[in-house]
């Protein structure tokens, strides 16, 4: 692995201090390591966009477009702080037939690499559901291969307390059914993200993903007749 894909301790040590000091003024005057190790988080956003170029087509063109600014949108929160106190990004896979998105987040006690449905279109959850409602087996059989429970336990996101409508509450199927969001998450310790081996389990994690992928592809791109639509 190039040592430019390295995530160093100095990131954390920024992010912690920045945690503490989490105004214009301290960041201002600390603007120069800020892009310092904005610098080296791009390098590894590089490498792993790279190593998953090898295993899947991604239109985010580069590590550096792939990360979300640093600045928080304060304007609806009760939050005011003006800084994230994380690194944070984002890989879009290609054309319109390949489904699901890329996340990885970079946090001192609180990094992970998630993919999945985030804010499925309306259109798009009803496909899902109708789809998992005529036959839950193809679904279940990915979420209880061992590579995914291995790398992500169970499947998470934000769920309906009760059944969606349309669908019966005694449906065999309603424990998937009730999902608002398709999420995969892996939780990494700090001492793995800055290690020389967090690039490859983060690419890993994003390949251990495809199967979820390309299942939920085929959902939401063919008609019951297997056609494209």
């Amino acid at each position: 692995m190039a040592k430019q894909a390295l995530l160093l301790p100095s990131g954390f040590d920024f992010l912690n201090k920045l945690r503490s000091n989490n105004n214009r003024e301290w960041f201002n005057a600390h603007k120069d390591t800020f892009l310092n190790e904005l610098t080296i988080v791009e390098n590894f956003a590089e490498a792993l966009l790279q190593a998953l170029n090898a295993h899947d087509e991604i239109e985010t063109p580069s590590g550096k477009k792939s990360l979300y600014r640093i600045y928080r949108d304060t304007r609806f929160s009760a939050d005011k702080t003006p800084y994230k106190t994380h690194w944070s990004g984002s890989f879009k896979r290609a054309t319109k037939y390949r489904r699901g998105g890329y996340y990885f987040h970079i946090e001192p006690g609180n990094s992970f690499i998630a993919g999945g449905f985030f804010g499925p279109s309306t259109e798009d959850l009803k496909r899902m559901r109708e789809d998992i409602a005529f036959d839950p087996a193809p679904l279940r059989k990915i979420l209880k291969a061992k590579s995914f429970v291995s790398t992500f336990g169970e499947l998470k996101g934000e769920q309906l307390k009760t059944a969606p409508k349309g669908f019966d509450a005694d449906h065999e199927a309603i424990d998937l059914l009730r999902y608002k969001q398709f999420l995969l998450v892996r939780n990494f310790p700090d001492e793995v993200v800055l290690s020389g081996e967090f690039l490859k389990e983060a690419n890993q994690t994003f390949k251990n993903m495809r199967p979820f992928f390309d299942y939920m592809s085929d959902v939401l791109t063919t008609d019951i007749n297997g056609e494209a639509l």
